[in-house]
């Protein structure tokens, strides 16, 4: 994984807009509608084109495909992982934020934005096993590997995400399993065919866990906080498994609060979860930073040191509203990032989540997306000619 040698490079946590035509296909296909699968092959091929150009343009130097060709960053593994189905009995529970807020839940239910119903998700409800073709992972590998070949431009390192064993649990119900252990490390075990083949392609791998931070208030609502950790470190020892294979250096850990415009009122702090994130076997961690409810947390890194072999990719730039960040905002937030850590070169400047977590269900317009990040891009600049 390359770390911020001479300037501070940057990157995006994921998913980035699919546009109209993709995202109704995915909706489409989530909702059990009848498609054109060669026509959404097409679509996705020519929406990964687009955001890799897009990204360039923008300055980006570690990219992705944007996710273009998944439903959402967590079941789409379901097509992927046999044992999956939908039925009665898989609602998750409602975040406690809906529960102290019913007004602003009502708000969001209301808006129609979230067309994906994320409490419904599939369920386990048979023995796990990953498609041996590997075929869902090696297209999208290929297709982002064919956007490139298209550029005369590439990144200085591409990427590539997938969910954590832990978040896939917590996300989609365990109705097989005679326990929440063993069905997470028979995630890990299967997980572990799509993580190793990513790497093989020569792209840094996105471990996605938002059970590290936004389960807290989900799942893990009943439990106590002491017991919400000892469930994350079973969590990472699965992750630590599955990537046993896998160089640390070509991985990097992202968790969240939930990639959503909520009031984020029981959400666990960051110091409470990033000691567990150190038990991880992987290059670097990606935490959210720009948003008002953990900004100051930053300063968390004076006293729980960053591992030496570790570098930070911290969020400066927000995904679930319009404001374009000034870039002057933008380089404040990365040089208060390398001072906690005391180390320039160790920063890598990113963005707090996904701006497309779910297929249509974005909270931030497309042209706004790439202005937020021409901004990371600039603020990156100014902070270089600060800290180098």
């Amino acid at each position: 994984m390359r770390s911020s040698e001479d300037r501070i490079l940057t990157t995006h946590v994921g998913s980035l807009p699919r546009g109209p035509a993709v995202a109704d296909l995915l909706v489409a296909k989530e909702n059990g509608e009848a498609i054109d699968e060669a026509r959404l092959a097409a679509l996705v091929r020519a929406g990964i084109q687009d955001v890799v150009k897009a990204q360039l343009d923008a300055g980006v130097d570690i990219g992705n495909d944007g996710e273009m060709p998944r439903t959402t960053f967590v079941d789409y593994v379901s097509e992927r992982i046999r044992g999956f189905a939908r039925g009665s009995g898989g609602e998750r529970p409602l975040p406690l934020d809906a529960q102290r807020f019913p007004l602003w839940f009502g708000h969001v239910e209301q808006s129609a934005r979230r067309r994906i119903n994320v409490y419904t998700f599939p369920q386990a409800v048979d023995e796990l096993a990953y498609d041996p073709s590997l075929e869902g992972v090696r297209r999208e590998c290929d297709d982002l590997l064919a956007a490139g070949d298209a550029e005369t431009r590439w990144f200085v390192e591409p990427f590539m995400t997938a969910v954590s064993p832990g978040f896939a649990a917590t996300a989609m119900m365990n109705r097989h399993y005679d326990s929440h252990e063993r069905y997470v490390f028979a995630l890990a075990r299967e997980l572990r065919h799509e993580y190793e083949h990513i790497v093989s392609r020569g792209f840094v791998l996105q471990i996605d866990a938002p059970d590290m931070g936004m389960e807290r208030a989900g799942f893990f609502q009943d439990q106590s906080l002491s017991a919400f950790q000892e469930a994350l470190e079973m969590h990472i020892a699965a992750l630590n498994e599955s990537l046993a294979a896998i160089p640390a250096d070509r991985v990097r850990l992202h968790a969240c609060w939930g990639n959503r415009d909520s009031p984020h009122y029981h959400d666990v702090p960051a110091p409470d979860i990033i000691p567990i994130m150190y038990q991880a076997k992987v290059g670097a961690i990606c935490l959210p930073f720009a948003n008002p409810r953990h900004q100051h947390e930053i300063e968390a890194f004076r006293r729980l040191p960053l591992p030496d072999d570790r570098l930070l990719i911290p969020g400066v730039i927000e995904t679930t509203n319009n404001y374009v960040e000034h870039p002057e905002v933008v380089a404040e937030r990365i040089e208060r990032a390398a001072r906690a850590v005391d180390d320039p070169q160790r920063i890598i400047a990113g963005t707090d989540c996904g701006f497309g977590t779910l297929a249509g269900d974005a909270f931030t317009a497309e042209d706004v997306v790439w202005a937020k990040l021409e901004a990371l891009t600039e603020g990156a600049r100014i902070a270089t000619g600060r800290l180098f």
